[in-house]
């Protein structure tokens, strides 16, 4: 974890760190305390510096990342600000204000914790951008408005709109400070290049505040409003008094207020942690190491609780003290505890300065802050029809949170990136490729009658690929592009390989196409349903459990889409024989190879074949076996499998009557490459490559004819394999 030989790295690291931490701590913890009023104002700045602290040291002992900088950051400010002057106008007592800002960090702290415990480490990070983008720019012009009349040299609470109406009394000597600052801000690092911008901007901001005293004597007054005053003493802030003050006030809140304040720590707790594993990523990116995510949200809960309990604001971590510990030297997470342990030896030497920090200046910063986390780069998305609607979602979310509230601008984002999914679903067809009857075939090897039956009768059924998400936005798309065929198809085949998700309206539409197909004699044919959807369920299993592969149901399930195609033409091929007869064993004169033949030379062959019956599933040879035999089939079906070592085999095609098979053993004399099965009970003719030689010897010009009619019959399933392939990657 820690390692002594990188101490001087970690040590000036950290305290870089808290130099940059420090100063826009203080500015975010008087935005939040100055709202209620009173004394809090200064204690704003004490509760920033103790959050540094708590976060600094807590975070990094238990954390996952290292060289990560924690402290409080913008969007704490934002929610708590923003949550302040809401129950501030309510009517809410200061006291008792102060007492549900803790509450909101520890509940925000605990809900990180819960993240982390459950996993949603690796999730959180992967909220839409729009709402990311909208929030954030919602943040940095929350916190623009709010800072605005304080620079202006208003009091607090004074509305951003208001403050252009009462400009007599704008201060000139908060508007000076104020734009000595934010000028500071945003020319410091080509000045002042190894000094942080934000630590030059509040060192020259209080130099320009006590420049100004020369002309204005009032401004050397202590705690004047234009400073933050005196944080301990007789005029400052009793700690003790307020810190038992607050578990005495907790007696007072009662489950109402608690329900109130579930849903903005809820709120809190995801942007905080959103913030921390961004900058985590990006600091992953930099230094080729990888964070905890999970891990990580705990111990940032863990110190946003204990911050919460010694009276400091939230945090995360942030990314401008990050960069300013890695570029100090910090090699590993001691980094960070070294940034916490000097802030709280910053408070007890510095208590004096600070309470002469001028708020103009802290305005100025975070005015400057704010306008940077606005993302100005989003204004391109208008450029394109497919990313503007991201761009009225960043909009939306932004003016939801100056409007009404940061709290209902969360809502809004998160409502409108499900829209957006949800339109983005519609919009896209669920219906990868679509082929007609006519246009695909099995791989089994028809004779010429029944490859005409299906040229005839073909569009008797269609094909449809689907894929993507097949929910309440896509079903009725589904039926919408299945209608036509619907009304004049009698087979549908469905290949779901590429299905993502179905729900139950969409499981409802294909239980009305069914419908529609039982009405008219027809089947609904499903194929290579996913056992492993991305949810984890099994897309067979839900079927079944919907009712919509009840038993003797006219919807059949296929583990291939050939099989499918093959069931529909034997259907199809059935339907349109008008004479059903049985199937008759062959003669070898009914074979195409050996037609024209004259009977002397057919019965000598005969004496050559083998007969061979094998039963449905049998096998009749394995890859390997066999040296060289050419089988005929005289009745029934045989499949030919590729098989692979670890895998499920290949369907390559399946024989019928009037086919042959194990061609290439035969011309070569070697094993067979395949494994062949008996699709049903199946009669052969076996001949031996050994018994044709002996054949030809005598009969040259018969075993020439047989050769080149076997010749012939293979260029034509080549040209068929062509044709399919040429299908196949056409897509």
């Amino acid at each position: 974890m820690f390692k002594r030989e990188n101490f001087s790295g970690d040590f000036w690291g950290g305290t870089a760190a808290m130099l940059v931490a420090l100063p826009a701590a203080i500015a975010f913890g008087v935005t939040i305390y100055a709202v209620i009023g009173g004394h809090y104002a200064a204690y704003g700045a004490v509760a920033g510096i103790l959050g540094v602290a708590a976060m600094g040291i807590v975070a990094s002992l238990m954390g996952g990342t290292e060289r990560l900088i924690s402290a409080p950051s913008a969007p704490a400010a934002a929610v708590l600000a923003a949550f302040a002057l809401q129950y501030s106008n309510q009517g809410i007592g200061p006291d008792l204000l102060f007492v549900m800002l803790m509450i909101v960090a520890l509940l925000a702290g605990l809900f990180q914790i819960t993240f982390g415990v459950i996993g949603l480490g690796k999730l959180i990070k992967y909220m839409p951008f729009p709402v990311v983008s909208g929030y954030l720019s919602g943040v940095g012009l929350y916190i623009f408005a709010s800072q605005a009349p304080i620079f202006l040299g208003l009091p607090q609470g004074t509305h951003f709109w208001d403050a252009f109406q009462i400009f007599n009394a704008w201060k000139w000597q908060s508007i000076a400070v104020g734009l000595v600052t934010i000028i500071t801000m945003l020319y410091a690092d080509k000045i002042f290049r190894v000094i942080p911008a934000v630590i030059s901007a509040l060192v020259i901001g209080v130099g320009a505040y006590f420049a100004l005293g020369l002309i204005d004597p009032s401004l050397f007054q202590a705690n004047n409003t234009f400073v933050i005053g005196e944080l301990g003493g007789s005029a400052g802030i009793n700690f003790a008094q307020m810190f038992t003050g607050r578990f005495e006030t907790l007696l007072f809140i009662g489950w109402e207020e608690m329900v109130l304040l579930f849903f903005p720590a809820l709120t809190l707790a995801a942007l905080l942690s959103i913030d921390t594993l961004k900058t985590c990523v990006i600091l992953d990116s930099m230094t080729h190491s990888f964070h905890n995510s999970n891990k990580e949200l705990i111990a940032q809960g863990s110190g946003n609780i204990v911050s919460a309990l010694i009276g400091g604001m939230p945090g995360s971590g942030t990314m401008g003290a990050t960069m300013v510990n890695i570029s100090s030297g910090a090699k590993t997470r001691l980094s960070g505890l070294i940034e916490g342990i000097m802030a709280v030896v910053a408070f007890l030497v510095l208590a004096t300065f600070i309470a002469w920090i001028p708020v103009a200046t802290l305005a100025g910063i975070l005015i400057v802050i704010g306008l940077r986390m606005i993302d100005r780069h989003s204004i391109k998305l208008l450029q394109s029809r497919q990313t503007a609607l991201d761009f009225f979602i960043i909009v939306a979310v932004a003016f939801t949170a100056l409007s009404i509230s940061l709290i209902a601008a969360a809502g809004v984002g998160l409502i409108l990136a499900v829209v957006l999914y949800i339109g983005q679903q519609i919009g896209a067809s669920v219906v990868y490729r679509h082929l007609d009857g006519t246009e695909v075939r099995s791989k089994i090897i028809r004779c010429k009658e029944e490859e005409n039956l299906l040229l005839t009768n073909g569009n008797d059924f269609s094909v449809y690929e689907l894929h993507g998400s097949l929910f309440f936005g896509t079903a009725n798309q589904l039926y919408t592009i299945l209608k036509d065929d619907l009304q004049h198809k009698k087979y549908i085949i469905m290949d779901m390989k590429r299905v993502q998700t179905v729900d139950l309206t969409a499981a409802h539409i294909l239980l009305q196409i069914k419908d529609i197909l039982h009405d008219r004699d027809g089947y609904l044919l499903l194929c290579r349903l996913p056992h492993k959807l991305p949810s984890g369920d099994d897309l067979e299993n839900y079927f079944n459990h919907v009712g919509l592969l009840k038993h003797l149901s006219p919807i059949k399930v296929f583990d291939d889409l050939d099989d499918a195609i093959e069931w529909a033409e034997d259907k199809i091929i059935k339907e349109g024989l008008l004479e059903q007869k049985g199937e008759e064993l062959l003669d070898l004169s009914n074979f195409d190879l050996f037609k024209g033949r004259k009977e002397e030379t057919l019965e000598e062959i005969r004496s050559l074949a083998e007969i061979r019956t094998y039963k449905k599933g049998e096998m009749i040879y394995s890859e390997g076996e066999g040296n060289g035999e050419i089988f005929l089939i005289r009745r029934g079906s045989v499949r030919l499998m590729l098989p692979y070592p670890g895998r499920k085999s290949v369907h390559l095609s399946t024989l019928g009557q009037n086919n042959f098979f194990g061609e290439f053993s035969f011309l070569e004399g070697a094993p067979h490459y395949t494994d062949t099965v008996a699709a049903s009970e199946t009669d052969l003719y076996c001949i031996s490559r050994e018994a044709y030689d002996l054949f030809s010897k005598h009969h040259k010009k018969a075993s020439l004819h047989f050769m080149q009619s076997l010749a012939a019959v293979l260029a034509e399933r080549l040209r068929l394999t062509r044709s399919e392939l040429g299908d196949e990657y056409d897509v």
